[in-house]
């Protein structure tokens, strides 16, 4: 049986050249029903070839052609690899591994400073885990740029394994990670250590302008001088530190601001990502107050190593292993303090660093997304994108089985045929992907995915409002391998982001899991997003005291799985725990970390998996949730008339509600000076998402799922109640406190400012 041709079997090809045919001399006859001046078609071996017939020529007669060298290619088949199960608790995949060596027994690869004046060639020690190994300098590389090394296993652990290959991860891995031009020089600062702050623990600084996080070296005490040295490059950046979630001290998340902004109000006290100079990769902190010039901060302990119901954070972490088929890694997800959470602040791609620290910490000034997606898509998409040139991917699928046949499309590439171009094929039809059948594809496909009649999403309270979150029980409401699909959707929306394709509307996604996209922390406020009567029922415990010992609670949660009632422990022995006035936090985190992943985990990991495959997680630095939904869902299409319908008014808007001077000031800059993004970032920074009811806004929801209007509460900035005068937002009720100012400018720009800068958020009661 002769094997199925492209043409006749739907999947995913990869398409390579394998040469250049020659030109040739080839002699062809007119048709006997073609005319002077009319076109006909020749088959030449593999090639049909467009015919002019000459005025002077006709049927029958006889031409010579000289047929152009064109490229050769050689199209193959990819079969569909299957899903690894990940070793231990936290892993995604259904298949068992084949190869029962764990990643412990495995070398690890170290990343080394090279030390001053070391160049090629020279040799120089290094200390790693106690042993001290000589080194020669690699070509290319120089004085404090960094490399990759796999110290060799000792004999006692070599002897445990039969292979000793250490995991890498394809496309992102280089053996040199330096940048010659970023990263040659460096700057000694000088600070004094702040008070609180021990030997070997880390404080917060700035030098020069960049948010920095220091270790104090042993026998050193706080009010001690300390040195150390930074990268510079000519176009080092102001302002290093990226603000995301940085929750307030009452409990609410609070919107990163403006310089001029921090001025007005109290000093921030939040979760900050910032620069570790021992490896230089971000890192997590959270700060008492903010600083300037050359001042360092001790970090809020309490906060970072003990939860705290107003104060704590938690970041998600995806350890990446081997999978049984090289084209698919599998991983292990866990729950860490947000303290722990560090990544990588270069972008690297065959040898080169795209990017780096200062490029991420820069564009995060750019004044609007459009010139954050710019500077993505010519910094990083561009050249992470291989060219066509070198090979690409064809993709064929029939339409009445799109979504089966684009699963077994997507599921069969690696991840660097994830980074090829793609074309797209409906099979029996004619038309030619110039990007259009491409776009089409994106939505039909990612509308099947979301649908929550699937299986695998689910609206948090009903369809109104638009967000979706994980459905936990996927696995009994998707009849087939839901975890595939959640790969395969992984690889699609990382796709999208470097592609600039836009997902289905029904891919709003509820904020916590764009944050886990991000890295970004969790905390305790992103409960209201899944549940806000189980929310404000935690809420009530911080306050009970000892009297919390009545409500005879242990450390399980009830699930309900299609009507059946389950209790699962939220810790080893939860159904002999009892939670007390001493354990109560403990119990807080533990319901946290369940709802937020836990009950969620296998999907969570091969979405994130499949994510990977495709966007380097350093290159997401750039972005914030909100960003984030709007660069993959599209700016919404928003009926202001209908805004305008459906919104009450309260506070001191109450009596006069569209006729008050603020409410129309209000109401003048969003319809004449916001442009499209502003009204998306507007409507994010009030409700939580810039999804927009198919109803109209006369059905906007809340977080508790009952309908909430649009509100517009007026404050009056001179009263006791009122903490500032900028725009405070509170998504439960899809409220917006507005001060009454004396301008229409002032309103504009403290209006604008607080839509723009808040990464995560809002305040939230």
């Amino acid at each position: 049986m002769s094997k199925p041709t492209p043409s006749t079997r739907p999947g995913a090809y990869t398409v390579q050249k394998t040469g250049q045919r020659p030109a040739q001399d080839v002699t062809v006859v007119v048709p006997h029903q073609v005319r002077p001046g009319q076109d006909f078609f020749v088959q030449l071996g593999e090639r049909r070839v467009r015919v002019k017939c000459p005025m002077n020529s006709g049927p029958g007669q006889s031409l010579r052609l000289t047929m152009p060298a064109e490229p050769m290619f050689q199209t193959s088949y990819l079969q569909m690899a299957p899903l690894t199960a990940a070793e231990g608790p936290g892993g995604g995949g259904a298949v068992a591994r084949q190869n029962s060596q764990s990643d412990s027994d495995k070398p690890q690869a170290y990343l080394v400073t090279i030390p001053p004046n070391v160049y090629p060639g020279n040799q120089f020690m290094v200390d790693i885990n106690g042993q001290r190994f000589q080194l020669t300098c690699p070509p290319n590389v120089g004085p404090n740029m960094k490399v990759k090394i796999v110290p060799p296993m000792p004999a006692s652990e070599k002897q445990r394994t039969d292979v000793s290959k250490p995991y890498t991860c394809g496309w992102d891995d280089n053996r040199a990670l330096g940048d010659p031009a970023a990263e040659s020089k460096t700057q000694m600062f000088e600070v004094v250590v702040p008070p609180g702050v021990s030997p070997n623990q880390s404080f917060a600084l700035k030098a020069n302008g960049q948010r920095v996080l220091v270790t104090c070296p042993p026998n050193v005490r706080s009010g001690q001088k300390i040195r150390f040295q930074i990268p510079v490059t000519q176009t080092m950046v102001k302002h290093i530190k990226l603000d995301y979630d940085t929750p307030a001290e009452d409990g609410s998340a609070t919107s990163s601001v403006s310089s001029a902004m921090r001025q007005s109000q109290q000093p921030k006290t939040g979760w900050s990502r910032t620069i570790r100079v021992a490896d230089l990769k971000f890192q997590w902190v959270r700060t008492a107050d903010e600083t300037s010039g050359v001042a360092a901060t001790a970090l809020d302990t309490q906060a970072m190593n003990k939860f705290d119901f107003q104060k704590s954070a938690y970041c998600r972490q995806l350890t990446y292993m081997e999978g049984n088929d090289p084209r698919l890694r599998t991983g292990s997800l866990q729950w860490i303090s947000a303290k722990d959470a560090v990544v990588d602040s270069r972008v690297a791609h065959k040898g080169q660093i795209l990017a780096h620290y200062a490029d991420f910490a820069e564009i995060q000034r750019a004044s609007s997304l459009e010139a954050k997606l710019n500077w993505f898509e010519g910094k990083l998409c561009q050249p992470l994108l291989l060219p066509y040139e070198e090979g690409h991917i064809k993709i064929v699928v029939r339409r009445q089985f799109l979504l089966p046949d684009s699963v077994a499309s997507i599921m069969s590439l690696s991840r660097v045929e994830c980074r090829k171009k793609w074309r797209l094929e409906f099979m029996g039809e004619k038309g030619m992907d110039v990007g259009g059948l491409t776009r089409e594809w994106f939505l039909l496909l990612t509308e099947q995915l979301f649908d929550p009649a699937f299986g695998l999403w689910k609206h948090p309270h009903s369809e109104a409002q638009g967000t979706v979150s994980i459905h936990p029980n996927s696995a009994v409401t998707c009849p087939e391998d839901h975890l595939v699909y959640f790969r395969v959707l992984g690889r699609i929306l990382g796709r999208a982001l470097l592609d600039r394709q836009l997902i289905h509307k029904g891919g709003h996604m509820a904020r916590f899991l764009y944050k886990h996209l991000l890295g970004f922390p969790i905390t305790f406020d992103d409960l209201q997003d899944l549940d806000y009567e189980y929310y404000t029922s935690l809420r009530k415990l911080v306050g009970m005291g000892d009297q919390i010992e009545y409500a005879c609670l242990d450390f399980t949660v009830t699930e309900d799985l299609l009507g059946a009632k389950t209790s699962l422990d939220l810790v080893p022995g939860g159904a002999d725990k009892e939670v007390t006035a001493e354990n109560v936090g403990e119990y807080l985190e533990a319901c946290l970390r369940y709802r937020m992943m836990d009950r969620i985990q296998p999907q969570l990991t091969e979405l994130l998996l499949g994510f990977f495959d495709v966007v380097p997680e350093p290159a997401l630095t750039i972005f914030d949730c909100n960003e984030l939904e709007l660069v993959l869902c599209g700016l919404p299409t928003i009926d202001m008339a209908d805004w305008q319908k459906f919104t009450a008014y309260e506070g001191v808007f109450r009596n006069e509600g569209p006729s008050h001077p603020v409410v129309k000031w209000f109401w003048e800059v969003v319809t004449q000076d916001f442009d499209a993004e502003l009204q998306a970032r507007l409507l994010q920074f009030v409700t939580g998402t810039s999804g927009v009811p198919a109803a109209g806004f006369s059905v906007l929801q809340g977080n508790d799922g009952n309908v909430r209007l649009f509100t517009l509460h007026g404050t009056d900035p001179t009263k006791k109640d009122s903490t500032h005068d900028y725009p405070k937002s509170h998504t439960c009720f899809n409220r917006l406190d507005l001060p009454s100012y004396k301008t229409k400018k002032e309103l504009r720009e403290k209006l604008k400012v607080s839509v723009t800068v808040a990464a995560v958020g809002f305040d939230m009661e």
